[in-house]
């Protein structure tokens, strides 16, 4: 009786430290098992669903390589996610942010002589301007949470509106930003950007087009591991997170802290707007953001805190994305079967670390 009680708590102890990699792994097997049963009622037979799911995701370099691309965007997200979560805050604006960064980068890049410029700066200069808009939009929310109480998840998700429609008006009026109109078939969206704004392939072919966004991705997510882990900017956001009363009482910052960590998660969403204009679409259109900023705050959701499990569930969702799209067009089975395994896997997370962490505490 005792040496099974004494062996528990080291058990338990043991099984805590597994969690972070444990839920995961088991969320996605039992999210693919859901799915094969799903393809297999639709009547599409599971080697054909799997092998058309294969070919989008793994099948050349072009298919990795766009994969890798949509993780970039999506893993950007779930950083920004994180340092605002470590606040205390939940940014659920990427959506948003992703829209304002796109509508900022393309501006700039059909700015006259911006094509011109030196040294890269031609497309550096976009980058830099779409992540300070994004990081102002995701301010917006921060100065609102401070100075008035607004709940930042009401404030982002209503900005994350008004960005969605200032996108659609900046694509349909010729004032702004849609291509002059020639004919009654020209798109609602703008002019292609010049190639010299355009984000640096890392391979120099468009047959494996991995950007640059790639290296600046991992740039920041050591950045900003080291900013959460060993700073006193890090440990003001786990003071503000925990009781923003005592770190105030502690000489914290509370006001600043806060607006801080959403002008930094709406930055990194208004980066990724501009690699996927930049690096990806090359022209503004009104379904430009498809649901990245969604897509991304699940992944930081999922990352439970972790930088690198930020990294982890983009190149999850990233390649589940293409797999999805490619499975519609080869094997009939709908991609929205993906969003529906997104949802099962964070459902399966978030009730199993309910349990198993019941079970700790206990």
């Amino acid at each position: 009786m005792s040496a099974s009680t004494t062996a528990n708590p080291t058990s338990l102890s043991s099984l805590s430290a597994l969690l972070p990699v444990l839920l995961p792994a088991a969320a996605v097997l039992a999210a693919l098992v859901v799915g094969m049963i799903v393809v297999v009622a639709m009547g599409v037979t599971p080697d054909k669903a799997v092998m058309a799911f294969y070919r989008g995701a793994f099948g050349n370099a072009y298919a990795i390589s766009a994969s890798l691309n949509r993780a970039v965007a999506l893993a950007l997200v779930g950083v920004g996610f994180v340092i605002a979560n470590r606040a205390g805050l939940t940014n659920v604006g990427g959506e948003g942010q992703i829209a304002i960064g796109g509508i900022v980068a393309t501006a700039f890049c059909l700015m006259p002589g911006m094509a011109d410029l030196p040294l890269g700066l031609a497309y550096l200069l976009p980058l830099l301007a779409a992540s300070l808009a994004g990081g102002l939009w995701g301010g917006i929310a921060g100065v609102l949470r401070v100075k008035a109480g607004t709940n930042e998840v009401i404030a982002t998700l209503l900005l994350s509106f008004i960005a969605v429609w200032l996108l659609y008006w900046c694509v349909q009026s010729e004032n702004l930003l849609r291509q002059p109109m020639t004919s009654a078939a020209t798109l609602p969206e703008s002019l292609a950007i010049p190639e010299a704004t355009q984000v640096p392939l890392l391979t120099g072919s468009y047959s494996s087009p991995v950007t640059l966004g790639l290296p600046i991705l991992l740039g920041i997510a050591i950045i900003a591991a080291i900013l959460l882990r060993r700073s006193l900017y890090g440990f003001a956001l786990s003071a503000v997170g925990l009781n923003p009363v005592a770190a105030a009482r502690a000489g914290v910052a509370v006001g600043f802290t806060i607006v801080s960590a959403m002008c930094l998660a709406g930055a990194l969403g208004g980066l990724a707007g501009g690699l996927m204009l930049q690096g990806e679409q090359y022209s503004l259109k009104a379904g430009f953001s498809s649901g990245y900023g969604f897509d991304g705050l699940v992944v930081g959701l999922l990352a439970r805190g972790s930088v690198t499990g930020v990294i982890a569930g983009a190149l999850l969702f990233g390649f589940l994305r293409s797999g999805g799209i490619s499975m519609e067009m080869a094997a009939g089975v709908p991609s929205a079967l993906i969003d529906v395994l997104q949802g099962l896997i964070v459902l399966t997370i978030a009730s199993a670390a309910y349990y198993l962490e019941r079970r700790i505490a206990r």
